[in-house]
């Protein structure tokens, strides 16, 4: 029973004997002094004495006292006695000597006879003396009322829980702190980002009049800072996540260690992977090791995942398993991981469903795909269902993969549009392909820029020809003469181009030569040729006609039209019948004609003609 003695009484009166003074001789003078005048039936030195005594741990020596004080009418000696006798084992007749002091004026006594009546399930009893404690000032009464009524979600909570942390005590301004935190997580939008918090605040966080009201999470901070400041270690843990989150790592980093120093593994933990963010591998893995022995499975994936890195295989799956008994089901999953980099592909699954059954989501969908490969698409939806409702925007994808290869494609699009509007950039690829075969091109073009800005090269080619579809006609400039200034889509178009994709690497080059820019035009076809794209090796090839360098045009020709470019087939048809090679030009010309499309077969088909003539006059 916490609050022996009426504390308040005690020490405004001088009363109050620290056990640390015992030893001193002032002290051990003044102690005597009061035997004897207890002894001479003084009653105020009969009630310290006895306090002195029970704070000793002199039990057999303090009850006589607090029994003859009591007596006398010593109400602070009658919370003692009852204290007394709950230590001893007799709660009961604790109970009716705190009544008798509670009903003499201690809110110590009241708030020991509220605890005791809670602890036997009487709560309007209980609320009743806690009442009676908290409202005569007594700052534990305050935090003992405030948890009762928070237990029963009665809405004054709060108001005795910010009483009792404005005390002083320091769980009360951690709680206290924890509501208003988590009112500030209700009252944010969905989607919106934490609002930036304030700064350090007075002892006391009492607005000025006409100041700038705090939000929930402003004053949150406070209180955990002030708690914090007290020695309360998850109120430091807290201030220090909050902090980093802001970017105040120096800030964050002394709080974490502070409260890792007291004992808190979750900070140590998180001290770690501060120290490891600034470069400090050796520094961060003391922690996770300190923060893993005290039970932390964080701390334990992360070594295992340092000692991964570094190729030590067994003594990251020693670790992982660590994580796995802490109850951190990231272990089962970083097993599975581990087992998979090993080809170990067997034993993969079977933690991969250990994680997965434990609602681990990113194992769910590994699971998925791993049966999918395997060939069983059955076995893989469920899990990619259930990875997807448990927010896995990769799983969302993944069934929205699997539900067009079964042509569903309005589901497909469904699980497409989720992923996206998490901010999968091939799935506002493909929501925005699906949107242009609808006909929606704003709504594709949304979809286009989000997949596009997230590094899709296809969604950047797809734009562009969005935005070139609507381009005016260029302005006539003489030949050779550059237009500098470069359009959106053009931009775009490179983006795509400087990713590798073969079409429009093509389209800049055409683009470059529409403006007369020869070599750049020529650099662009030339990389799409040399990537495989027999629209870049024709167009390299008219290029370089024009140029006079036939001979290595027709080379490019010819690997455009093994590749089954008609176009290019009749260009070498044509350039073997100038030369007069007419066998060869048959040959190319028949296979253009196979080739088309339709007015190049019709072309090559005269040429045909016209060489078999030549060739049987």
């Amino acid at each position: 029973m916490n609050g022996m003695g009426d504390k308040a009484t005690l020490v405004e009166t001088g009363r109050f004997v620290r056990s640390a003074d015992r030893d001193d001789p002032g002290v051990a003078a003044e102690e005597a002094r009061r035997k004897l005048a207890a002894e001479a039936g003084d009653v105020e030195a009969m009630s310290v004495l006895g306090a002195t005594l029970l704070r000793r741990g002199d039990l057999e020596g303090a009850e006589p006292q607090l029994r003859a004080a009591t007596a006398a009418g010593d109400r602070a000696a009658a919370n003692n006695l009852g204290v007394l006798l709950h230590q001893r084992g007799y709660p009961e007749e604790a109970a009716g000597w705190w009544r008798v002091a509670a009903v003499a004026g201690s809110p110590a006594a009241a708030h020991a006879l509220g605890r005791h009546h809670r602890e036997r399930g009487d709560e309007p009893a209980a609320e009743y003396w806690l009442r009676q404690s908290a409202e005569q000032g007594h700052v534990l009464g305050a935090y003992a009322l405030a948890d009762l009524l928070e237990h029963r979600g009665d809405a004054g909570a709060e108001r005795w829980m910010r009483t009792a942390a404005e005390h002083g005590h320091r769980e009360a301004a951690y709680r206290l702190a924890k509501a208003l935190d988590a009112r500030a997580e209700r009252e944010r939008p969905p989607g919106t980002p934490r609002p930036p918090r304030r700064g350090r605040r007075p002892e006391r966080p009492e607005r000025p009049e006409g100041a700038e009201e705090l939000t929930p999470g402003q004053e949150a901070e406070q209180w955990y800072r002030q708690a914090a400041a007290r020695g309360h270690r998850r109120a430091a843990l807290r201030l220090g996540t909050i902090l980093e989150q802001r970017g105040a790592l120096k800030e964050a980093g002394r709080w974490y260690l502070t409260s890792a120093k007291d004992g808190e593994p979750g900070a140590a933990c998180a001290l770690g992977f501060l120290l490891r963010d600034a470069g400090d591998l050796e520094s961060a893995a003391t922690w996770w090791l300190k923060a893993a022995q005290e039970g932390d499975g964080n701390a334990a994936n992360a070594l295992g995942a340092l000692h991964a890195e570094r190729g030590e295989t067994q003594t990251a799956e020693r670790w992982y398993r660590t994580a796995l008994d802490a109850g951190d089901t990231n272990g089962a999953y970083n097993l599975a991981l581990l087992c998979t980099a090993g080809g170990r592909d067997g034993r993969a699954e079977q933690w991969y469903r250990h994680a997965a059954y434990a609602g681990h989501r990113e194992a769910a969908n590994a699971l998925a795909v791993l049966l999918l490969q395997r060939g069983d698409a059955v076995g893989a939806e469920p899990w990619f269902s259930k990875a997807a409702e448990a927010g896995s925007v990769d799983a969302a994808f993944n069934l929205g993969i699997l539900r067009a290869a079964g042509d569903d494609e309005k589901g497909a699009l469904e699980w497409y549009e989720r992923a996206a509007a998490a901010g999968h950039t091939e799935a506002a690829l493909q929501v925005g392909i699906a949107r242009l075969c609808e006909g929606d091109e704003a709504d594709a073009e949304r979809h286009l820029r989000c997949a596009a800005g997230g590094g899709s090269a296809e969604a950047a080619y797809r734009l562009a020809t969005v935005l070139d579809s609507r381009r005016p006609p260029p302005p006539e400039h003489e030949l050779g003469e550059p237009v500098q200034i470069k359009t959106e889509c053009e931009e775009w178009y490179e983006r795509a181009a400087g990713q590798g994709h073969r079409r429009a690497q093509v389209r800049v080059g055409m683009l470059a030569a529409a403006r007369g820019d020869v070599v750049e035009a020529a650099d662009w076809y030339r990389r799409a040729a040399e990537a495989g794209s027999r629209g870049g090796a024709f167009n390299l090839g008219l290029l370089l006609a024009r140029e006079g360098s036939e001979p290595e045009a027709v080379l490019w020709w010819r690997r455009a039209a093994d590749a089954g470019h008609g176009r290019a087939a009749l260009r070498l048809a044509l350039v073997y019948a100038r030369r007069g090679e007419l066998t060869e030009a048959q040959r190319w010309s028949g296979r253009a004609a196979d080739l088309g499309p339709a007015e190049v077969t019709e072309r090559a088909a005269r040429l045909r003609e016209a060489l078999r003539q030549e060739l049987t006059a």
